[in-house]
């Protein structure tokens, strides 16, 4: 029930997709700086996420799998604006790597994301990490979601 990650830019000249990703779509219900919650649609499935505070790089999760019916009304019911993007899976250092390319309102930002089993746990960066941005508020996907990267 906890998330350790730390978040990258990266430069999309130097990354090439290993598998062919998946399109997610994801809205919040609520974006209060102590609990977000978060519906969420990944290809044929979809989720329901309450994340906690950030401490560092450390955060509670609680998810449930929904079914795709009840996350299509839960996402009319959200708040501003829909993040859209594809993600994609890499296993780098015995670690799996969640590279994601938004679109929409979001086009033209790439995010890395490695999650981890604690707070010091080494990462093996890979060549197409430019900058780390773990604890840049601007990066979390629920700020996205009221602050679309193409308005900055």
């Amino acid at each position: 029930m906890q998330e350790i990650e730390r978040k990258f830019l990266f430069d999309t000249e130097k990354w090439k997709p290993q598998d062919k990703g998946v399109k997610i779509v994801q809205g919040y219900l609520s974006t209060d700086k102590e609990r977000v919650v978060r519906v969420r649609t990944k290809g044929k499935k979809a989720f329901l996420t309450i994340k906690g505070n950030q401490k560092g790089i450390t955060r509670t999760e609680i998810e449930y799998e929904i079914s795709i019916k009840e996350a299509e009304v839960m996402l009319k019911m959200c708040l501003d604006f829909p993040i859209e993007k594809t993600r994609y899976h890499e296993t780098i250092g015995g670690l799996l790597w969640e590279i994601d390319i938004f679109h929409g309102i979001n086009q033209g930002l790439f995010l890395a994301e490695v999650e981890l089993e604690n707070e010091n746990q080494s990462v093996e960066l890979p060549s197409w990490v430019t900058q780390e941005v773990s604890n840049n508020h601007r990066y979390f996907n629920s700020w996205l979601s009221e602050n679309p990267f193409s308005l900055w």
